[in-house]
């Protein structure tokens, strides 16, 4: 039986298995703006079954790996200069666009935008700024100590506070052509993993986040979310101080990223003790 040999070009290669351990010390570089490819590589490996996706390696003129790229549901560029983004965009312009979202450090992304933005669809938004947040040491804030670790039966309590955060954040619903199996199912898992947490009072989520990306350097929180009515009330600056005292377990420095028009946001993180420490930029499809 023949082998297909994994595609290369003079600059660009598909990775594998064999270059996990170069591809992390790459994301180590900055492991706040690398969290999410770091964490997917050391959960699954770079076989794009288990990765859901490919991940890209970028080679400098001397033959060693310097920049990566995750190409899968979203697009990421890591620690990528101005050449390695200019091949990222070369391979991804072949391929065509399979991406629902273009993610990372504003100056790649804004780069790698403009190269495919000519030969691409156009984008439902843009979002150019996007401070990232840090914190390593627990709020000074009271945290809300009716935020717990969600728990697997609850799946469908908080399931519809789910779908409404990622709608209003993201500008369309998760629930796909598949009725939302998917998203269900990557929610399930968030709690089996102990990484959901909520406030759920009477059967309705008060406030719900999860720690979405964990690695020995630092864990994302996604997902933040207070119910319109139940918003003013000091539920987001309260329960994030739980979430925090709840993720630096996992790692030593807990992160997030947030629209810079989202002030209400930005000033409860700020109120629970997050600095800025990088900026995304966006593209959503």
């Amino acid at each position: 039986m023949l082998r297909t040999r994994p595609w290369r070009s003079a600059s660009l290669r598909l990775l594998t298995d064999h270059d996990r351990d170069e591809a992390l010390a790459i994301c180590d570089r900055d492991p706040i703006a690398n969290v999410f490819a770091s964490a997917r590589i050391r959960a699954t490996g770079l076989d794009p079954t288990r990765l859901g996706g490919q991940l890209w390696g970028y080679t400098d003129g001397g033959g060693a790996l310097s920049a990566l790229c995750y190409s899968g549901a979203n697009l990421v560029p890591v620690e990528a200069g101005p050449d390695a983004v200019a091949a990222f965009a070369a391979k991804a312009r072949m391929q065509g666009r399979r991406c629902t979202s273009i993610v990372g450090p504003a100056g790649a992304v804004s780069q790698l935008w403009s190269l495919l933005a000519p030969s691409w669809d156009a984008p439902r938004d843009v979002r150019p700024v996007q401070p990232v947040l840090a914190m390593s040491v627990p709020s000074a804030i009271e945290p809300d100590p009716r935020v717990r670790m969600v728990r697997l039966g609850e799946l469908d309590v908080l399931l519809p506070a789910c779908i409404a955060m990622f709608t209003e954040e993201v500008g369309v619903s998760p629930v796909g052509a598949d009725g939302g199996a998917a998203y269900r199912a990557r929610m399930a898992d968030l709690i089996g993993a102990g990484r959901s947490f909520a406030r759920i009072d009477d059967g309705k989520v008060i406030f719900k986040a999860e720690i979405g990306a964990v690695t020995p350097h630092a864990c994302q929180v996604q997902g933040v979310w207070v119910p319109p009515d139940e918003r003013g009330r000091g539920h987001a600056v309260r329960g994030m101080a739980a979430v925090v005292q709840a993720a630096l377990r996992l790692a030593p420095v807990v992160t997030l990223y947030v629209n810079d028009f989202n002030a209400p946001a930005r000033a409860a993180y700020r109120h629970v003790g997050f600095t800025q420490a990088g900026t995304f930029m966006s593209v959503l499809f």
